[in-house]
């Protein structure tokens, strides 16, 4: 087991190395000058020059590339030009945020995805199997930002139930646990979790009605163990797959949230990466898709080591 996690370790080493080359060289793709975002058009040459050697820019690709690296690697992601605050310091909160809506509609998304899956796996070719199998291809085919706006519709336009904006009533960007702050991050849930559920629905659906066909589960019922059993051992065999694919679903929140954020102005990392975008602050767009990537990166390799945990077989 030690020789595998030190294996899978090593193993994402590179891919985190790979990680931050492709985050640095996808930023300066796009056209246009970062500087010209704060600075006047009438701004003189000197102070343009002077600017440049500031943040770095003045430098070729790659030494700013090594750079930059050296500093993320010690924490140091530079200094955001449209705040001129350290980008950390805007990482930071909104990373909070953010994982504060994705872990709400992954548990959510996980726990009816589960019951939805594993109803579809035990009543497979029944009309339940296709009502909840119709379910999840919805889930996992409607667009969550097209979600977003009809629940801001319904839930807070038509019916007034629930705020469409914002984290806190008092429009602030720090969450605290209350009735009110609860209501604003509803909708926000609601609309995250519906890829989860249709994905982890599936590959549950999958898995029970791979597992049920197969000759272990009727020797299990031939020597008279009752269902709940039966469905510990189905359960137990379907837990690494599943537990690979929620691990996935769980990143891919954290770095898609983009247009949940947006449609709700909720203050994550989705919200901070289309502001950073805008105003082409080229610091704080690295920094904040660099940890993305390290968060999906890290997630990747506990759900390797959980699956591990769970399967020994994978070790081998």
């Amino acid at each position: 087991m030690l020789f595998y996690l030190l294996r899978r370790l090593l193993y994402a080493v590179p891919i985190a190395l790979g990680v931050t080359l492709v985050c640095f060289s996808l930023v300066h793709i796009g056209p246009g000058d970062p500087l010209s975002s704060i600075l006047p058009p009438e701004a003189s040459q000197a102070i343009v020059d002077r600017m440049k050697r500031e943040y770095g820019l003045d430098q070729p690709l790659p030494l700013q590339y090594l750079i930059w690296l050296g500093k993320a690697a010690v924490g140091d992601f530079g200094t955001s030009i449209f705040t001129g605050r350290p980008v950390l310091a805007e990482i930071a909160p909104a990373l909070v945020n953010s994982l504060i809506i994705a872990v709400g509609g992954a548990l959510l998304g996980f726990l009816l995805g589960i019951v939805f899956g594993t109803v579809a796996g035990y009543c497979h070719g029944r009309p339940a199997d296709r009502f909840f199998t119709a379910v999840a291809i919805t889930g996992v085919s409607v667009p969550h930002y097209w979600l977003a706006i009809v629940l801001v519709i319904v839930f807070s336009v038509e019916l007034m139930w629930l705020p469409a904006l914002g984290m806190t009533g008092s429009g602030g960007t720090e969450f605290t646990f209350s009735g009110e702050n609860f209501r604003h991050m509803l909708l926000p849930v609601i609309a995250l979790s519906v890829i989860p559920m249709g994905v982890v629905a599936r590959t549950v659906r999958a898995q029970v009605a791979e597992l049920l066909n197969m000759d272990f589960v009727d020797a299990l019922r031939s020597k008279g163990l009752g269902e709940a059993k039966v469905f510990r051992h189905v359960a137990k065999n379907a837990a690494p797959q599943v537990l690979a694919v929620m691990g996935l679903q769980l990143g891919y929140l954290l770095g898609g949230s983009i247009l949940i954020e947006t449609v709700f102005a909720w203050p994550g990392t989705g919200l901070l990466l289309n502001n950073a975008i805008f105003a082409r602050d080229i610091p704080l767009l690295q920094g904040t898709i660099l940890a993305l990537a390290l968060i999906f990166v890290a997630l990747n390799l506990l759900v390797d080591v959980v699956q591990a945990i769970l399967d020994p077989r994978i070790v081998r």
